[in-house]
């Protein structure tokens, strides 16, 4: 290469040939030339012009008569193809000054690489952001060519802990350079940096424009069992599950999934905590709002069963709408354990509405009024005073209620069992599952009432009683037990009578405790007694001891005058009775 006083020499001269023949613009770009040239030094990029490429390297003047050479290689691509051709202006560093064979040595690949340097050095020291491509998954996080290769720490990048990072392989990303250190060749970058102000300056855009009643765009982030979390753009939002729809929802998975793209309204906003709360339904009108008029009651709808539960089951009659359906609206004459028993989930059926309260949001349904009542056509197949016979399926307190036909059932009431038993409870006549006949008594459709007599099926004892007894006949009956006021005495099976305690005996009186009296009357025996009071309404008999003792006395004194008559004695009754008395007394 020349020397410097050889180039002095040659400005001269070049002044002295061009003086005539050049402006003074001229000269000065001329002169520009010489000097730029004459200051070159090694590792400098200069800018040149390719003159010719040959199968090994591509010939470049980068200066007044100076021209040098770089390898063809730095200028193919990957599939090696030429990216360049004569005329274009490249890049190239000086790699020596030394001249071969008239020329000196070129980089196109080291020039790049330089002005790669000063560009990651300028984007580090102003904090712009530049794009790099992933290239390959290293120990601790990620390759990055962004001119040079840089270093991507699995920490870096993204705002949350990510596990797989080979998904990023191959794709271009933005990053930020946080570490440099060109003498090693050390670059340090961050995704996670760039993705931060990214979102805080979404969030405070977005929160610029929130406020309640806002329809807004977002994206679904996450899914949980209460709700969906949609990224407004840089802050997230809770869709909770009852917000979803007016409809049943079981999982929000059934509406949104991951990454969808949602119109939300904002129902509630916090702008001090930064909390949110959307809706989706509200997007949409509430189906109750018309309900009413909708679903008169009445009206005969069709809908799909949603749900089942012990105690009924609800019904889909439109998205929002659902009616209950009772297990007791469920069959008129099947008893039912369970709801399920007559429909499941999913089932199409149809029923009648009962009720409709739009503010309470409830609609109540009767599947068995669409068929007929088996209560109002009961009088078409029984009478009073039928014979029926039935299965005993329930006993109480105060009867037995027995299952005419499937979803009949009558009661036989504890005093409708027997005519002469006293009973209690039914228990002691009837078991659960016994096979009994009956005679309807009385028959209320409307309060599905059905009364039924065992007892009826025999003649009353009492009344055959009561219709051949009269007030003075002479019965003998059986004391079954004693009571302070007298003695309770069988005359036939089921057929009793009182003999109080002053018909018992003649002048037997009771003691100052008011015990039974102890002479007279012996539980087990059996006596005659007199009939002195007939209640038949109340199913009464009073017995009187006395009167038998006293009728017997009479007549025995009676026969005794008729004999002393006979033989003229003149004897009165009075005096007979005052002999009877003392005569007792004596023997007493």
């Amino acid at each position: 290469m020349a020397s410097e006083q050889e180039l002095l020499s040659r400005e001269k001269t070049a002044r002295r040939a061009t003086s005539t023949t050049v402006n003074s613009d001229e000269y000065e770009k001329l002169l520009d030339t010489y000097s730029h040239f004459a200051t070159l030094s090694e590792g400098e990029v200069l800018k040149g012009r390719v003159l010719k490429i040959t199968d090994n390297e591509v010939i470049v003047d980068v200066g007044y008569k100076c021209e040098g050479l770089a390898p063809v290689a730095e200028f193919r691509d990957r599939d090696g193809r030429l990216t360049v051709r004569a005329g274009d202006i490249v890049d190239v560093m000086l790699e020596t000054t030394e001249e071969r064979d008239g020329y000196v040595r070129l980089s196109r690949q080291k020039a790049e690489r330089m002005r790669v340097w000063d560009d990651i050095e300028r984007a580090y020291e102003q904090q712009s952001v530049v794009t790099g491509r992933v290239v390959e998954r290293i120990k601790g996080g990620l390759s990055v060519d962004i001119g040079v290769r840089a270093f991507l720490p699995g920490s870096q990048v993204d705002i949350k802990p990510l596990h797989n990072l080979d998904a990023f392989r191959g794709k271009d990303i933005q990053v930020k350079v946080i570490k440099l250190n060109k003498k090693r060749g050390n670059i340090v970058v961050s995704r996670k940096v760039v993705l931060e102000q990214e979102s805080t300056s979404r969030k405070e855009k977005t929160l610029g424009a929130l406020f309640e009643g806002a329809v807004v765009r977002g994206v679904v982030k996450n899914i949980t069992e209460y709700g969906v979390f949609i990224d407004l753009g840089g802050i997230d939002g809770l869709l909770h599950v009852t917000d979803l729809s007016w409809g049943r929802v079981t999982h929000p998975s059934e509406i949104l999934q991951v990454n969808d793209e949602v119109d939300v309204v904002v129902l509630k906003f916090d702008r001090e905590k930064e909390r949110v709360s959307l809706g989706l339904k509200q997007l949409y009108e509430d189906p109750w709002t018309n309900a009413e008029q909708k679903y008169p009651v009445s009206y005969r709808v069709r809908g799909k069963v949603a749900s089942v539960t012990d105690y009924g089951a609800f019904v889909e009659l439109e998205p929002g709408v659902e009616g209950l359906i009772h297990v007791s609206e469920m069959s008129w004459s099947k008893r039912l354990k369970h709801p399920s028993k007559v429909v499941n989930v999913g089932d199409t059926i149809e029923a009648d509405i009962l009720e409709v309260s739009p503010a309470e949001r409830r609609i109540s349904l009767s599947l068995r009024q669409t068929e007929p009542n088996p209560w109002y056509t009961l009088s078409e197949r029984y009478q009073v005073g039928d014979k029926v016979g039935g299965r005993v399926r329930n006993l109480t307190d105060f009867g037995a209620f027995v299952e005419v036909e499937e979803g009949i059932d009558g009661l036989v009431h504890v005093s409708d069992i027997s005519w002469t038993k006293r009973i209690k409870h039914p228990s002691e006549a009837l078991k659960k599952g016994d096979k009994v006949e009956a005679i309807i008594l009385h028959i209320d459709a409307d309060n599905r009432r059905l009364s039924l007599g065992i007892k009826q099926l025999q003649p009353d004892a009492w009344e055959a009683f009561f219709s051949q007894a009269k007030l003075g006949d002479l019965v003998r009956g059986r004391v079954v037990r004693m009571a302070s006021f007298g003695a309770f005495v069988q005359l036939a099976e089921g057929i009793e009578g009182l003999c109080h305690v002053s018909e018992i005996n003649l002048g037997e009186q009771r003691d100052r405790k008011g015990a039974a009296p102890s002479e007279g009357l012996e539980a087990g025996q059996e006596y005659d007694f007199k009939i002195i009071k007939l209640n038949p309404p109340d199913k009464k008999i009073g017995l009187s001891l006395r009167a038998v003792v006293t009728d017997a006395e009479r007549q025995e004194i009676e026969e005794y005058l008729q004999r002393q008559n006979a033989a003229g004695a003149t004897t009165t009754l009075q005096e007979m009775v005052s002999l009877k008395e003392r005569t007792s007394s004596e023997n007493d």
